[in-house]
């Protein structure tokens, strides 16, 4: 970090922005008013330009306070509200009067820095963090005597602390250079600094769009895949339906079948691989493309896999499941007309693969659970289109909303056409935040087409995610390939990280929302999040958590329960052989962090040892960050099953940190 001093730098209104615009290195904007009139003006100034804080007195007028603070929450600028005593330091009760009195005027972060004359003023002053908020204090004294406690307060959970390039430049007594408080603080510890790393396609899109090829009349060419195990799977089952797949590089060149219902009536079986998602899209069209009976196999972690409320809904439809295992409850009642349907979802309804898919798809009114995700939504979505007559699938309880409309996203690049409804209260209605969704509907012409398509598939957040959080907690981090206005549910990654105080930025790239992004190091800050629309993020969110300050908050540990193992409880075992302190009520899992510069300089680090991975790919990758910040090396029994999502991951890892520090 660093502080400019505004009062000190006759710096114009363009050399202002510049500077804090063009920043990747979070910076402070100090005016003093008693030494600058214009200090306002400047402030503001650096505010509009990109400050990531900005230091206002406390003596500040209240006009002044205002103005400041108000523009602080137009940008999203953290406040500094700040006292100085240069002669001296006040008793214990005044003292806590001032930590008071800077959160009343808006303070984010709240600064005392007095003067120590003897060990006791060191004392009073250090006391003030046994009462605050962690992150929310800086406090320490200047003087020799209170040398010291520059370094004692991140020790006792200052998100920074305050030294000078040399010591000719020191602006205040017992300054310390940054050269010495580094050594002091970090010593040997080792930060992340990447080139920019390519990140790998989303096999959300992927998956999506290979199907739908395969589906279509004509030859598609989908440029920008990379394989994972899940990829691959697509492409077995477009082959498997009798589409032609074949690769040119990094462009997929798919002939499709001009798929109607009944058009793969000799098809008796369809593997899909370990990918629960290609699974639930795959039933609905199977009871589309086929009038007789197919079996769906899989393998791996997919077949202790619940399939949540495939009978009930698959049965709004006329279609029925007979799994092969005796892990599922088959619903008391079942329509084959498909008409104004209104399925329970109270009912234990889950089975698991193998099963065997008997349709005909029948057309009609279904209104449907979401509360065991999108991804048999989405199968629903991509089927209905092919069959005669119109479709209206209204769900409750929503969950995994961006995924769904990622879906007809790619629908409509295949030509097939639907129309969606949102419903809320009026928080949804005044915000339009996905997770206060209370409802969707879907109307669905039917006896449509898929078209053949030619497009880019997009890069895959959830594949970013974890180089992101290495960024944030680590070091400096560049990736490549991202699209800052996607549909993707993990992007939501980026707000999150912003949201718990890292620095983020992005490049100049080939469109305004495809520049490769850099995430910078910053003191961070717990938060609150859901993940219910994007629960793949949820053990990289816990690792960030980890090491912010505080007690963060995530909801959506429900979503994670029968994923490629029981992730909350994955989660939750890591997290306590760490030394992270963890607990889960219902929904909310909640982490008391610590950040990574007080962790490092009380001895704090993560506890290293032996790992499962339960074959899961997200918590192989949580795992590889949290080891950056362990004191002893973290061992994970199986590193190869990122394969699923990202085969290059370890590699591209080991890059990063310049070893393999796990393994």
């Amino acid at each position: 970090m660093a502080e400019i001093r505004l009062d000190r730098c006759a710096l114009d209104e363009e050399e202002i922005d510049v500077l804090f615009s063009g920043s990747d290195v979070p910076l402070i904007a100090t005016c003093r008013l008693s030494e600058e009139p214009q200090a306002p003006e400047l402030l503001e100034m650096a505010i509009r330009s990109g400050a990531k804080y900005v230091d206002l007195e406390m003596e500040a007028p209240a006009a002044v306070g205002r103005r400041i603070r108000e523009a602080c929450r137009e940008y999203g600028t953290v406040l500094i509200r700040s006292f100085h005593d240069f002669s001296g330091t006040p008793p214990l009760e005044v003292l806590r009067s001032l930590v008071d009195r800077g959160r009343q005027f808006g303070g984010e972060v709240v600064k005392v820095v007095t003067t120590a004359t003897s060990p006791a003023d060191v004392a009073r002053i250090l006391e003030l963090y046994k009462d605050v908020t962690p992150g929310s204090l800086v406090a320490f004294c200047m003087g020799e005597m209170g040398r010291d406690s520059r370094l004692e307060a991140l020790e006792q959970g200052a998100p920074f602390t305050y030294a000078c390039l040399t010591e000719e430049e020191a602006t205040a007594p017992g300054q310390w250079t940054s050269a010495r408080m580094q050594e002091a603080v970090y010593g040997k510890f080792r930060f992340v600094k990447s080139g920019v790393l390519p990140m790998p396609s989303s096999k959300s899109f992927a998956q999506r769009a290979i199907v739908a090829a395969a589906l279509a009349d004509g030859t598609s060419h989908l440029s920008g895949y990379t394989p994972c195990g899940d990829n691959e799977s697509a492409i077995a089952v477009a082959r498997a339906l009798g589409a032609t797949v074949d690769k040119n590089d990094n462009v997929l060149i798919i002939k499709g079948i001009n798929a109607h219902p009944g058009c793969c009536d000799a098809l008796k079986e369809l593997h899909t691989g370990e990918s629960g998602f290609l699974t639930r899209l795959c039933i609905p069209l199977l009871a589309t493309l086929s009038d007789g009976p197919v079996r769906v196999s899989g393998e791996k972690t997919l077949l202790n896999r619940p399939l949540a409320d495939a009978h009930d809904i698959m049965a709004a439809f006329g279609v029925r499941l007979y799994p092969e295992s005796n892990n599922c409850v088959t619903p008391q009642k079942s329509s084959k007309n498909g008409d104004n349907i209104s399925v329970s979802d109270t009912r234990k309804s889950d089975c698991y693969l193998p099963l065997t898919v008997s349709g005909p798809i029948i057309p009609g009114r279904a209104d449907i659970s979401g509360r065991g995700g999108s991804q048999l939504i989405s199968g629903l979505l991509g089927a209905l289109p092919l069959v005669a007559g119109k479709s209206t699938v209204y769900v409750h309880d929503p969950k995994s909303i961006p995924y769904l409309f990622i879906t007809v996203d790619v629908l409509k690049k295949f030509g097939i056409r639907m129309g969606s409804e949102m419903e809320g209260g009026d928080d949804f209605l005044q915000t339009q935040d996905w997770s206060l969704c209370t409802g969707l509907t879907f109307r669905i012409k039917g006896d449509q087409r898929y078209q053949a398509a030619d497009f880019a598939i997009e890069a895959d957040w959830s594949g970013a995610a974890p180089f992101l959080t290495a960024g944030a907690i680590f070091g400096q981090i560049e990736v490549e390939g991202l699209d800052t206005q996607s549909l993707q549910a993990d992007i939501s990654m980026m707000d999150i990280l912003m949201e718990a105080g890292a620095s983020m930025s992005q490049q100049e790239g080939p469109t305004p929302t495809s520049g490769p992004i850099r995430v910078q190091r910053a003191p961070l800050n717990a938060f609150s999040t859901d993940l219910n629309n994007c629960p793949d993020l949820f053990p990289m969110v816990a690792v960030l958590a980890a090491f912010c300050p505080g007690e963060s908050h995530i909801l959506g540990v429900e979503r994670l329960r029968h994923k490629e193992t029981d992730r909350a409880a994955a989660i939750e075992a890591m997290l306590q052989q760490m030394g992270v302190p963890v607990t889960i009520v219902q929904d909310e899992m909640i982490i008391t962090g610590m950040g990574l510069t007080q962790r490092i300089i009380t001895g704090n680090l993560l506890k290293g040892g032996h790992f499962p991975s339960y074959g899961d790919h997200r918590m192989v990758m949580a795992l590889k960050v949290a080891a950056l910040g362990a004191a002893e090396p973290v061992m994970i029994d199986d590193t190869a099953c990122v394969a699923k999502s990202f085969p290059a991951f370890n590699e591209m890892f080991s890059v990063m940190t310049g070893s393999n520090q796990s393994s």
